[in-house]
């Protein structure tokens, strides 16, 4: 479904703690590098990241006609989320409707050119991701995923809810895919190998790629800059992730 001229592209996870959020933001920037003219909602009411990811905590966003505007976060990036509404570290303490009406606010926000508009689900299947398909059906989803089962049955979860939804599979991300040691270079696999990829084929989905578990990565994000502003080893997943969703954009006409 295009939204005002958007169209609006699903980042969801079965469960948390997967890295998600991290995986919207980095897609975010890197399609934003590509010529892109995307924006970023964190649809993530109970738990907003965002705005720690991309730089923009303590802003607020304008308002005319009852609509925000976007804030723009690191890379350029015109983004809205709950962080942006409440006092950081208050628990939103809100009933299904009362989430569904808020995510509503930030989708049908001034998004002015932007094309594309990256939301950042949060984990799970519940009111918000029904409202989410119901009421703003995404063109497609990206599934994210650790490689180890437990993750894995629950992101076959989230795949089953959009399917049902008739909401096509852009692909199958696999995060925190290896961990390379600093100092001597071996790398292990403290959550399972090639999972999400195994998985993937298995469903007929496409696999999009997979990211590493390195402290680099995490270090950036907690810094609010996030490795696909900049160029670099570390960088390279997320790119090659993003020109896989614009491929896939540049199929859909």
């Amino acid at each position: 479904m295009e939204k005002r001229g958007c169209t609006i592209i699903a980042v969801a996870s079965g469960k948390g703690g997967v890295g998600k959020s991290t995986v919207s933001a980095n897609l975010a920037i890197a399609l934003a590098r590509m010529g892109v003219k995307v924006g970023l909602v964190d649809a993530d009411i109970y738990g907003p990241s965002q705005p720690r990811l991309l730089a923009s905590e303590g802003q607020k966003p304008l308002a005319e006609d009852s609509k925000m505007f976007p804030i723009i976060g690191a890379g350029g990036v015109p983004m809205l989320s709950m962080g942006h509404l409440v006092e950081p570290g208050k628990a939103i303490a809100w009933r299904g409707p009362m989430a569904g009406n808020a995510l509503s606010q930030l989708v049908d926000a001034h998004w002015g050119d932007a094309e594309v508009l990256i939301v950042d689900m949060p984990p799970g299947t519940g009111d918000i991701q029904l409202s989410m398909i119901q009421k703003h059906k995404p063109a497609g989803a990206v599934i994210v995923s650790t490689p180890q089962d437990l993750a894995l049955m629950d992101a076959t979860r989230a795949i089953s809810l959009f399917e049902q939804a008739g909401v096509p599979m852009i692909g199958l991300v696999e995060n925190m895919a290896g961990y390379a040691c600093p100092h001597c270079g071996e790398v292990s696999d403290p959550f399972g190998a090639g999972g999400a990829e195994s998985a993937a084929r298995t469903m007929g989905m496409p696999f999009l790629g997979r990211i590493p578990l390195s402290i680099g990565i995490r270090l950036a994000s907690d810094a609010g800059t996030p490795p696909a502003t900049a160029d670099g080893a570390e960088a390279e997943p997320f790119t090659a992730i993003a020109a896989r969703v614009k491929d896939w954009l540049a199929a859909r006409g």
